[in-house]
């Protein structure tokens, strides 16, 4: 069995903040996620909606 891996860091206390939640995901990729939301809803973008976020914080929307 291969070892999860640790989310990727991103603003420290974003990071402190979210870490509380960090049981909730059942996958790293979907608790980065909801780091970076965090992040983005901080940033200083003119209209803040989930893809502008995802285009300021470096997410990849082909996905979606």
């Amino acid at each position: 069995m291969i070892a999860p891996r640790k989310a990727v860091r991103t603003v420290h206390f974003v990071d402190d903040y979210c870490a509380v939640y960090e049981d909730i995901f059942p996958e790293v990729r979907s608790f980065e996620s909801f780091k970076y939301l965090h992040v983005g809803m901080m940033s200083q973008i003119k209209r803040k909606s989930l893809p502008g976020i995802a285009k300021v914080v470096g997410l990849n929307t082909e996905s979606w």
